[in-house]
């Protein structure tokens, strides 16, 4: 059996976004298993915040005028966000499969690395100021009661959280 690698996003995995968490292991015979939340009940003062420390004034407003959904309409867009994800996965050529989980998925992650017996567990993210800053994201979170590595990358970038 192949060793499996959980990764936990907010959003949908893009075709870059899967080729960079693929080459992190790459020649290896890995099978990927994918969480993404539902997240109903995301803070609208964080999210002014994080885009504002990024200087996104669009992005800001935004969040202010249009706040995330709530209830079915954000399950339905953390599911299509879950089928991209494993899509962008299977075109690589890779065994990928997930769930939708809760607004903390933290102990959604810590159930399928004890259930799975994953070895890793990658966090893709928006880059977040306060929570990145206060160690409150959910791979500072992760990392405090998980016995496996766990990576932070942020999406669509380069970056390393």
């Amino acid at each position: 059996m192949a060793d499996l690698i959980v990764i936990l996003t907010e959003q949908a995995l893009g075709a870059s976004d899967a080729e960079r968490i693929l080459a992190l292991h790459d020649g290896e015979e890995l099978t990927y298993h994918v969480l993404v939340p539902a997240d109903t009940e995301r803070n609208l003062l964080v999210d002014v915040i994080d885009h504002l420390s990024m200087l996104q004034l669009r992005q800001a407003l935004d969040a202010v005028l249009h706040h995330a959904p709530g209830g079915a309409t954000a399950r339905d867009n953390a599911e299509q966000a879950l089928n991209t994800s494993l899509e962008a996965l299977r075109a690589k050529g890779k065994q990928a499969q997930g769930q939708v989980t809760q607004d903390d998925p933290l102990p959604a992650v810590q159930g399928e690395v004890d259930r799975l017996g994953a070895r890793e567990v990658v966090v893709v993210t928006r880059p977040h100021a306060l929570e990145d800053t206060f160690h409150r994201d959910w791979a500072s979170r992760a990392r405090d009661v998980l016995g496996v590595p766990v990576l932070h990358v942020y999406a669509g970038t380069t970056f390393l959280g």
